[in-house]
């Protein structure tokens, strides 16, 4: 006997991928639940042609949103996608696979991402898990306001799923350099609430560390042009975090606007 599941998002202005991703994954879901923080471009309107759960909430963190949203599902049995994920079709076969025979309680699938015209093989890129298909009885987002995961309580009984999970990450470098921006932000107040310090070393050690760890030891030189600049952006965001935190240990405001 088969098993239930809801497909779940959570969105923001993402008008460009979603109806594309709803219609990618209706034909094996059997509900799909969309929770958005009053996108001001088409999605709504996009999500309600296809009869899906539409439920709007203002947005407090990822952690909290993605939470909320496997909370409204119908089954207990969650997928979880961002709007720019699709599955492959391995991955599709695979899912449907364990849906006639559930065995764990939750599913990791590697990630593949697409970088300003280069499907990335190393940079630290690939193969990037992440925990997608879970029983939320089992498991829950953590709440954090960036980078999110889902924590299964122990002890863990997880697998892998066959295939990728195809992530469009990013077509613009301008577009990466103002998401660096906001989820900087985002993780140096993460970092402030969860007592972490910042200090002139850290802003100097952390940045070069991360760019050595992905370009050399990760072999990100071997992605060319595309290896090197996401490897400098990972090193600068990782930079900002801790400037930002350093001046937030400060008491300095840092302003803060929508990615």
């Amino acid at each position: 006997m088969s098993i239930k599941i809801s497909g779940v998002y959570i969105t923001f202005n993402e008008e460009e991928y979603i109806e594309k991703n709803i219609l990618s994954i209706k034909n094996f879901v059997d509900e799909i639940v969309v929770v958005d923080s009053y996108s001001t471009d088409s999605t709504k309107e996009l999500c309600l042609k296809h009869n899906v759960v539409f439920i709007e909430k203002k947005f407090e963190s990822f952690g909290k949103q993605k939470q909320f949203a496997v909370q409204q599902a119908k089954y207990d049995i969650v997928l979880c996608l961002d709007a720019d994920e699709f599955l492959c079709e391995q991955a599709k076969d695979a899912v449907l696979e364990v849906k006639n025979k559930w065995e764990h309680d939750g599913y990791w699938i590697k990630r593949k991402n697409y970088y300003c015209g280069r499907w990335l093989k190393y940079s630290g890129k690939y193969p990037d898990k992440k925990l997608r298909l879970f029983d939320r009885r089992k498991g829950n987002w953590v709440d954090r306001l960036v980078h999110e995961t889902v924590e299964m309580q122990q002890p863990k009984n997880t697998s892998l799923l066959k295939g990728n999970l195809i992530h469009y990450e990013y077509f613009s470098y301008f577009k990466h350099a103002r998401k660096v921006e906001y989820y900087s932000t985002l993780s140096a107040k993460h970092y402030l609430k969860k007592g972490k310090k910042s200090n002139l070393w850290q802003i100097f050690y952390r940045p070069t560390w991360a760019f050595f760890k992905n370009y050399i030891l990760r072999l990100g030189f071997l992605d060319g042009s595309q290896g090197l600049i996401v490897c400098c952006f990972t090193a600068y965001s990782t930079f900002l975090k801790y400037v930002k935190l350093y001046g937030l240990q400060k008491g300095q405001a840092v302003p803060q606007d929508k990615a």
